[in-house]
């Protein structure tokens, strides 16, 4: 039976997150019946990443197993048929050894987290960006940033609802930069905790208008406490852009 990896496009806003949920359609939802469409007979889907309602992917990796004699070029075009209504998109198809696991065999995860800072609201953008019309200091992010790299408990940049058994992750990379009207943070780990890009996002916000420095920053990790971090920007800015294998 061969497996198959897959790399997803998809527009995040009209789903409730990457995982089936009770209420709500989601990202593996889709995926799976457009499996069942193609190949006649139930597929379960397994991601890298179990993004969040509202958050987009350039770059999330997926596996399954399916019994049916198709070359990984098929699969792709025949799931972009079924799927071209639902704004996801399969990049890239191939076959791989049975060992790989799109989850458990991935060594980091990388994510986009872009804010919108100029006065007017977005119009093409909207979806896929923060609005903050108030003038941010991203040399200051970047500089507050960097206290958050390395191995840290990070119970402070989590949401009170993470099942994760430990708050305790190894951030590898954070980085904050102007692009023209944008503040893009790059972020890498080979983990996260529920909320920790968003929450990040939201609290590096705060170091950018000046309400808040790297020692504030420094002192919300130390508390292992969510209250003592900022707030969980909105899903709209975050992408998983890649993951490494």
């Amino acid at each position: 039976m061969p497996r198959f990896k897959l790399t997803l496009e998809y527009n995040g806003t009209a789903f409730v997150g990457w995982q089936r949920q009770k209420d709500g359609r989601a990202v593996q939802q889709a995926l799976e019946e457009a499996l069942e469409a193609m190949c006649s007979t139930p597929v379960e889907t397994f991601a890298a990443g179990r993004t969040d309602a509202g958050v987009h992917a350039s770059g999330q990796v997926v596996h399954f197993d399916l019994n049916r004699d198709f070359t990984a070029d098929r699969i792709r075009d025949g799931l972009n048929f079924y799927l071209r209504e639902q704004r996801i998109a399969v990049l890239e198809s191939s076959i791989v050894d049975d060992t790989f696991d799109a989850r458990f065999s991935a060594t980091a995860r990388h994510y986009l987290y872009r804010i919108l800072n100029r006065r007017p609201p977005p119009a093409l953008d909207a979806g896929f960006v923060w609005h903050v019309p108030v003038p941010l200091d991203a040399d200051a992010m970047h500089a507050a940033a960097q206290v958050l790299i390395g191995h840290h408990d990070f119970t402070s940049f989590r949401s009170t609802e993470c099942q994760a058994k430990s708050p305790e992750r190894t951030l590898d990379h954070l980085a904050v930069s102007r692009v023209g009207e944008e503040i893009h943070i790059t972020v890498r780990s080979r983990s996260f905790l529920h909320n920790q890009v968003r929450i990040t996002a939201g609290t590096l916000k705060m170091v950018g208008e000046g309400r808040w420095t790297a020692k504030d920053v420094k002192t919300a990790l130390e508390k292992k406490d969510r209250s003592a971090a900022g707030p969980t920007a909105p899903a709209d800015g975050l992408c998983l852009t890649r993951v490494d294998y």
